[in-house]
Formats: structure tokens, C-alpha cells, sequence
């Protein structure tokens, strides 16, 4: 006898939701939109809890899904599903959407790293140009033993204890080459420019 009153009550209250839905849908009707508020707010914030927002976001997703019913209540169908189906698959899909967010920052369109780089002037591609063709030139100049490690050190990245180990030298030797070379290097770049 009594699951019978909960049934017929449940059917009485689902009955009384969705003549509120309809109520929204035809004459805004406040009243009608306060009694869902009021019945749907609390179940929606702690539904949002449960699915581990924290509070203010689930207040501030409850929220949103009760404006959902405000500007949306003539897209329900009574037909369909319940209200209170209708509410928490949007509030589900609300959470989602929020998860989403939280993992893509959004970008911040002042952020240089955004944007395009700056179109380079024809005298500064050409001065480029001419101080490439200098430094290769400068290296052309170098002993072998020291342009092929700063070759292994600038074209290929190794670092010192790497190029150490790939020529079979001692690491105070490489590193001391690599001084001598750039020594020679700004030595003869210097008297260019």
C-alpha cells in the first residue's frame, strides 16, 4: 500500500513539474519557474557534488542548468522524459563541458608566444646573409681539430662530455679546443665588421 502512494505521488509531483515546464514555456511564468527552483537548485548542486565539483562550481552549474529551464522550457517534451531527466542530463552535460574548460586553458590572446612573428626587413635578411657567409668563412680558416668540434658542439648539439666521447679525447682538451676556436673565431669576425 504504501510503495503505491510513493508511486502515485511521484507521478502527481513528475505531472505537476512538467504543467510547470509548460507554464514557463507559454507565460514566463514566475512562479512556476521559483516552485522548479526551489524543488531542483538543491538536487542539482548536490548531483554536481557528487560528480566532484566543488562548491561554488556546483552552485554555479546548478545555476546555470535552472537559467537553462528559463530560457529554454519550450524545448521540453513531457512526451519524452520527466523533468527532473530532462534537468540532469543538461547539468551532466554542463559538468562535462566544465571538465573540458579546466583541462584547455583558454589562451590568452595577448600572449606573445601567440602571436605571428614579425615579418623580417629585406636589410635585415641580408645583413643576416652576409654575417653567415662571414662566420663560414671564419670557419674554413679554423684547424681541422677545432672546427670539427665546434661543429659536433653548434651543428650536430652534443654537449662537451659528449663530443669528449664520440672523438676519444680527453674533456679538458675539447673544451680547451673550443676556446682556441672561438677565440680565432670573434678574432677574425672583429676585424670583418
Amino acid at each position: 500500500m504504501h510503495d503505491k502512494m510513493v508511486r502515485t505521488a511521484d507521478l502527481a509531483q513528475r505531472e505537476r513539474h512538467a504543467d510547470c515546464m509548460n507554464a514557463i514555456a507559454g507565460a514566463r511564468s514566475r512562479a512556476a519557474f521559483a516552485e522548479l527552483f526551489d524543488f531542483y537548485a538543491p538536487r542539482l548542486k548536490s548531483y554536481m557534488l557528487r560528480l566532484g565539483a566543488g562548491d561554488g562550481e556546483a552552485e554555479e552549474l546548478a545555476q546555470d542548468v535552472m537559467v537553462t529551464v528559463w530560457q529554454k522550457a519550450g524545448q521540453y517534451d513531457r512526451q519524452q522524459a520527466s523533468v527532473s531527466t530532462w534537468l540532469f542530463r543538461i547539468a551532466r552535460n554542463r559538468r562535462i563541458d566544465a571538465q573540458r574548460r579546466q583541462r584547455r586553458p583558454e589562451l590568452n590572446g595577448d600572449d606573445p608566444m601567440l602571436r605571428p612573428p614579425e615579418i623580417e626587413r629585406p636589410d635585415d635578411l641580408l645583413a643576416q646573409d652576409q654575417r653567415e657567409v662571414l662566420v663560414r668563412a671564419e670557419l674554413e680558416k679554423l684547424p681541422q681539430d677545432q672546427r670539427m668540434l665546434v661543429q659536433a658542439a653548434f651543428y650536430d648539439g652534443l654537449s662537451h662530455s659528449e663530443i669528449a666521447a664520440a672523438f676519444n679525447l680527453p674533456l679538458g682538451t675539447v673544451k680547451s679546443r673550443i676556446r682556441l676556436a672561438f677565440l680565432r673565431l670573434r678574432g677574425g669576425l672583429d676585424d670583418t665588421v
